[in-house]
């Protein structure tokens, strides 16, 4: 069995500092690995990506992240990924990590990702160069993310996790106006993931979001965006292959 923890949308800033500490110092008690779900900072400062820094350095557990919208807000993500894997954080963008666990060993490919929307209401890659862009955004992510997750596959690891900031099912959206869900992830990703393999999906940015969803291919994913799980973090269980 290895357990999986997860969160995402913590937002921390100078007076935030301290608020997770005490819990994810209970982490080896509960968990094999810790996953951040992207948007760990306000606004994307590097100063937000040192509060973030200070809260998890020298776990005892490994700590695994993606970035969020948040995170690119300052235009600083690259100092943002520099303070947070200064600190032992992994930090992921199209790649993906092997950690080794009590009950075997688990791949983690991560991505940013994009929004696009979902099967039937989606943004087409047509029109105008600014549109077409945003649709290749999206699928440059979700084809990183599959090339992550089928190199996990041939690394022969028990079980495969991909981590997303935004999300790639409807389900987890449950909850925030349909207007803006193609802001909030693209089926991209879940074909992704689906036609690579995964043992579950963590994802985040959803605030009014629902926590469980699942894939057209029968993958489960989480919304482990903090106001959804109300909570330092979840706690996934996966049955190694």
């Amino acid at each position: 069995m290895i357990r999986v923890a997860a969160v995402g949308d913590i937002h921390m800033g100078p007076d935030s500092q301290g608020l997770l500490r005490p819990a994810f110092e209970t982490l080896p008690d509960c968990a094999d690995l810790l996953l951040l779900a992207g948007d760990l900072t306000r606004h994307g400062t590097p100063e937000e990506a040192r509060v973030v820094a200070r809260e998890v350095r020298d776990l005892p557990v490994p700590v695994v992240a993606v970035l969020g919208n948040h995170d690119h807000h300052d235009e600083q993500p690259e100092e943002v990924t520099a303070v947070l894997r200064e600190a032992g954080v992994t930090v992921l963008e199209g790649e993906n990590t092997v950690v080794d666990c009590a009950g075997g060993r688990v791949g983690v490919a991560g991505v940013k990702g994009f929004g696009g929307g979902f099967v039937g209401r989606s943004a087409g890659e047509f029109g105008e160069p600014v549109m077409k862009e945003f649709v290749r955004t999206t699928r440059r992510s979700a084809d990183s993310l599959h090339a992550a997750l089928k190199e996990l596959a041939e690394a022969g690891c028990a079980a495969r996790v991909a981590l997303t900031h935004f999300s790639p099912v409807a389900d987890t959206l449950a909850g925030e106006p349909p207007e803006i869900h193609p802001f909030l992830g693209s089926y991209l990703l879940a074909e992704a993931i689906d036609t690579a393999g995964a043992d579950l999906a963590v994802h985040g940015h959803a605030h009014l979001g629902a926590e469980h969803g699942m894939t057209a291919g029968g993958v489960r994913v989480r919304n482990v965006a903090q106001p959804v799980i109300r909570r330092a973090f979840n706690v996934y269980r996966l049955v190694a292959a």
